[in-house]
């Protein structure tokens, strides 16, 4: 890797850097979405990149690394195509997501850090999801998320992989906006929770016949 990735991307260090304050701490901000670019486009964030990412935002690679030990989104080495993500979380693992790990490595014959292979498959352990009620479930890549997975139904997963036609998840990452009134929206348009029209204040007091 003797190429500066950024080096031909000119154009696009600075819409990234224009979206942060034009300060040595405003381009410290910028560290998230140029990891995220250089992970994209090479399914990992080498070390030579890290360094590349340090020198253009005025930090260390000691720090960059640190950053990304964080956050399970990011990788230190190289992925299958298909890289597997487990949620291990406390509601998960009550509905058998320590199971179903264990019948993913073994089936794969793969650990974490490891790719199959056929470059295929790697496998991960990661935090809460937030698909607590369709445990236990794994997210393919940044596509989405196959939910209840059996023993079965994982088999059927690998194999429809394994040709080369992973099914469309159950469901896909969703992001969450949030309107000026404080209404959650999703990706569908469809309404999600309450808005601030419906909170109250909280002014009753002892002297109002409230409590205190």
């Amino acid at each position: 890797m003797d190429q500066h990735y950024f080096d031909d991307k000119q154009a696009l260090l600075a819409d990234i850097f224009s979206r942060y304050p034009d300060s040595p701490q405003g381009k410290r901000s910028a560290l998230m979405p140029l990891l995220r670019e250089v992970q994209d486009a090479e399914g990992f964030v080498h070390e030579s990149r890290m360094v590349e990412v340090a020198a253009l935002i005025g930090t260390t690679p000691t720090e960059i690394r640190s950053v990304m030990s964080f956050y399970s989104t990011y990788h230190t080495l190289p992925t299958g195509k298909y890289h597997l993500q487990v949620c291990s979380t406390l509601m998960c693992a009550l509905a058998g997501s320590d199971e179903l790990w264990d019948h993913l490595v073994e089936t794969l014959d793969v650990q974490p850090g490891e790719v199959t292979a056929d470059g295929l498959f790697s496998v991960q352990k990661v935090e809460c999801l937030g698909s607590c009620g369709t445990a236990p479930m794994l997210q393919l890549n940044d596509d989405g998320y196959y939910e209840q997975i059996s023993r079965s139904r994982c088999d059927a997963l690998i194999a429809a992989m394994r040709a080369g036609q992973p099914p469309v998840p159950d469901h896909h990452p969703v992001p969450v906006v949030v309107g000026t009134d404080g209404h959650q929206v999703l990706a569908s348009g469809e309404m999600a929770g309450a808005s601030t029209d419906s909170l109250y204040p909280l002014t009753l007091n002892a002297h109002e016949g409230g409590q205190p």
